[in-house]
């Protein structure tokens, strides 16, 4: 009966090391970590405000990511398209070990897509699909993003597809991307609703 537990025991903990290493931790939040340079995009839009600064813990940087994306409805007036942004954080030193998830603001709708990857090294750079302003029809702001890896690489995220790509941001002066600032619309109630408007990643040495 002891030996019995003690197996049954055994394969509990070696479950729950499984779980922990497949689903990688949240971190706690970072707003010190000195950074080298900040990436920015011209065609982010600016409705909303910026919410806090989220970095990669030290000696770690972005190495994949994905997005918070409510779906296009052509039934539902109102779509926010993008609303949230995650970056997942390795140490170069132990990519087997977990990665750390960092987020700045994110907006209530949608749900979270899938990871990606880059295929080897850290995000660099980046650029946004952001529909223009639509006047009296349903306006969405930013609706995608895409980072390029080491050696340009891109790694497009699973955003809705209104609107257009702008302009690549500068590259990471340094080793890659660590840090993420959103500007992100409130709630409008009766209004029209943008959800994520703009963002700026942050690089470091």
């Amino acid at each position: 009966m002891h030996h019995f537990l003690s197996i049954v025991f055994l394969l509990l903990a070696i479950g729950l090391h499984v779980s922990v290493q497949s689903t990688g931790k949240r971190s706690e939040r970072s707003t010190h970590r000195s950074y080298k340079s900040t990436l920015t995009v011209g065609n982010g839009k600016y409705l909303g405000s910026w919410g806090f600064t989220d970095m990669c813990p030290s000696g770690t940087y972005a190495a994949g990511f994905s997005l918070k994306v409510e779906e296009t409805s052509y039934f539902r007036y109102d779509n926010t398209a993008l609303n949230g942004i995650r970056l997942h954080c390795i140490n170069p030193s132990s990519p087997d070990e977990d990665y750390i998830t960092i987020e700045s603001r994110v907006a209530k709708w949608g749900e979270w897509t899938a990871i990606k990857w880059c295929p080897s090294g850290f995000l660099k750079a980046f650029q946004l699909r952001v529909e223009p302003d639509q006047g009296l029809s349903d306006d969405t702001a930013a609706n995608n993003i895409r980072f390029k890896c080491i050696e340009d690489l891109v790694v497009q995220g699973d955003g809705t597809d209104r609107g257009e790509w702008g302009e690549w941001s500068q590259k990471c002066e340094g080793i890659g991307i660590c840090g993420i600032r959103t500007r992100i619309e409130e709630p409008q109630g009766t209004g029209d609703d943008t959800a994520l408007n703009d963002v700026q990643m942050y690089c470091c040495a």
